[in-house]
């Protein structure tokens, strides 16, 4: 996939003299095939975006190496644009005015599937030159996703009113306000929403690669795996080895700021002359009968709140008073992960408008002192999230910087009390 959509207003032409100096490149190191990943590009009434992925295709075949070309429409998962430019609207705006194209017809396919096609391509026995077209069992369209990722959201139906005046300029402009998509980006992927994006039966890969046995993932199904994070909130996969490799459908760390769940955060970071075993016991007593290093009443105030609309409230306390362990209830909290002396994330279970975590971190820096990092972060459900956590960004100038500064004044008097045990008073010559 050869893609500068990002650079300009004149990304067709980078990506043109991207796909000839690629393909030069290839034929010079005696490459045998090129498999190249574009659009589904059907309709009369196509989009510059859609003719840009149409002729780079064209110049990746302009040498003596076959190129197989993938068409696709929207590839759902995390760090597709078009998706996430759709379920960003979806997640924020309870109330749509959109463009007629909204009712367009698309041909959306589940990224393990792109996957499926992929990686046949390189098991495939002799080089194959020709343009293929590949989308999911369904088609539908992009109202109806939007209906879709608002139900597998657990969001209301979403009101969607169609104007006849919102031009690619103006609706791509609107869509860089209210969601984190850049406009410059958002601008070539609606124009490309005036096209029906559906495949060409006649360009049907199915001859030479099969569906897999179990059949192409429907938009549902699809949409549920990109909707979801890597840490599940259920409990058994919560408490996984956070080693394992993130599943092609979700976030990854290469994956632009913008893809994935909406994450609003508030991080602060500290240095201190604390050592780091008396910073871990501090951040590892926290909770309970213990408190929560200030502003207690307040945490308190929020446990009676949460126990009076049925959640858990402050009434657990914690299993043991000095240690955690993954899986420890901690009031209205559940410790999510644990590396001892480096970092502890607790997920909230309090009822809320969305999902919340609070995290603490620490390392040792060059200068010898001990870094702490405490992060709250919350992922808003729709609108009504994003409004709790504004309505309560008053409280966390008052919890969350005398949490972190109370921690540390925690953390120095342990490190005193050690040294006056390793070195009592009267070890020392006062004469």
């Amino acid at each position: 996939l050869l893609h500068s959509i990002n650079l300009g207003p004149n990304f067709d032409e980078i990506e043109s003299a991207m796909a000839r100096n690629f393909a030069q490149a290839a034929q010079s190191c005696g490459v045998k095939q090129i498999v190249y990943l574009g659009g589904i590009n059907n309709d009369a009434k196509t989009s510059k975006h859609l003719t840009s992925r149409a002729n780079t295709g064209k110049e990746l075949a302009t040498t003596s190496v076959p190129v197989l070309e993938l068409r696709a429409g929207i590839i759902i998962g995390s760090g597709s644009a078009s998706f996430e430019m759709l379920r960003h609207l979806t997640h924020r705006l309870p109330i749509m005015t959109t463009p007629k194209w909204v009712m367009n017809k698309t041909h959306p396919i589940a990224v393990r599937d792109v996957l499926w096609y992929l990686r046949n391509c390189a098991k495939l026995e002799k080089p194959v030159a020709g343009v293929f077209d590949i989308g999911g069992p369904e088609i539908l369209s992009y109202a109806d996703m939007m209906q879709k990722f608002a139900k597998l959201s657990g969001l209301r139906k979403r009101l969607i009113i169609k104007v006849p005046v919102l031009t690619p300029k103006l609706s791509s402009l609107w869509i860089g306000f209210v969601t984190p998509v850049p406009t410059a980006l958002a601008r070539p992927l609606v124009g490309s929403l005036i096209s029906e994006v559906v495949a060409d039966p006649k360009k049907s890969i199915d001859k030479l690669i099969p569906k897999p046995k179990e059949g192409l993932i429907d938009v549902e199904g699809a949409v549920s795996l990109a909707l979801s994070n890597v840490s599940s909130n259920t409990v058994s996969t919560r408490w996984s080895d956070a080693t394992l490799p993130t599943a092609p459908w979700q976030k990854a760390q290469s994956d632009p700021e913008w893809a994935g769940e909406m994450l609003l955060k508030d991080k602060k970071v500290r240095t201190t002359d604390a050592s780091i075993k008396s910073l871990w016991a501090a951040i590892e007593e926290i909770g309970g009968d213990n408190g929560w290093y200030g502003a207690d009443f307040l945490w308190y105030l929020r446990g009676v709140l949460d126990r009076m609309i049925g959640g858990v409230g402050l009434r657990r306390g914690r299993r043991d008073p000095v240690h955690l362990r993954v899986g420890d209830s901690l009031d209205f909290w559940r410790v999510e992960s644990l590396v001892p002396e480096q970092s502890l994330k607790l997920y909230a279970e309090m009822i809320l408008p969305g999902k919340a975590w609070l995290e603490f971190r620490i390392s040792k820096l060059a200068n010898g002192q001990s870094e702490v990092v405490q992060e709250a972060s919350f992922s808003p459900r729709g609108l009504g999230g994003q409004l709790y956590w504004y309505a309560v960004l008053p409280f966390h100038t008052l919890v969350f910087p005398t949490m972190i500064r109370n921690l540390i004044r925690s953390a120095n008097r342990k490190d005193y009390a050690e040294m006056i045990k390793t070195n009592p008073v009267d070890n020392f010559d006062l004469s």
